[in-house]
């Protein structure tokens, strides 16, 4: 699938933004830890993944009825859903000057009921044309996504004949319609009920 770029200029996907606050003290901490230990873009994009799939449960898995969105909070709650989380590892590359942006899937039941949008992100290293998504919600069983900048290893393929799709375009800023529930939700529970179905 070739991704489209909503912002032509690729420097919008090094900005911060009220979500995307990468310059904030814990976001930075992070970064600097990280970068202390994996100096190349490669290694450290691949380490930030690892930090977020691993170190911060997906709140829906572990039962945690926070809701985060902010990508300082999820660092410093250590949860949150596929959105927060994908949210917090496009903070951690651009704190360290990789383009990196949000971007989506609507995925289903095997009959293609109850519908949602699952939330990704996407990398361009340095030296690459081409944008890579990663998807950092976190393995558990029947789900194993890996950091791969190359061939995708994202915890779901879509299937089209179950009405799933992979939406191209890459944002710089959380989907208003992402955003908007997870700023609305009171805990995972009301969040649960209240997630996007479709962009």
């Amino acid at each position: 699938m070739e991704m489209i770029q909503k912002e032509p200029d690729i420097a919008a996907y090094l900005t911060e933004c009220e979500a995307v606050d990468h310059r904030h003290p814990r976001v930075r901490a992070v970064a600097d830890e990280l970068s202390s230990r994996h100096a190349d873009a490669y290694s450290y994009a691949k380490a930030a993944y690892e930090f977020v799939r691993d170190a911060i449960p997906h709140s829906m898995d572990s039962g945690d009825p926070r809701v985060t969105w902010r990508a300082s909070d999820v660092i410093e709650a250590r949860t949150g859903v596929c959105y927060a989380k994908s949210i917090a590892y496009v903070a951690l590359l651009r704190a360290r000057g990789i383009p990196a942006a949000l971007c989506y899937q609507r995925l289903a039941d095997d009959d293609g009921s109850n519908p949602v949008v699952h939330g990704l992100a996407a990398i361009r290293l340095p030296g690459t044309a081409r944008w890579a998504r990663q998807d950092v919600r976190g393995n558990k069983p029947g789900v194993d996504a890996h950091f791969s900048p190359d061939d995708e290893r994202l915890a779901w393929a879509v299937r089209p004949e179950c009405n799933e799709v992979d939406y191209p375009v890459l944002y710089a800023e959380p989907h208003p319609v992402v955003l908007s529930a997870l700023r609305a939700a009171s805990d995972r529970s009301h969040l649960a009920r209240t997630l996007p179905t479709e962009l």
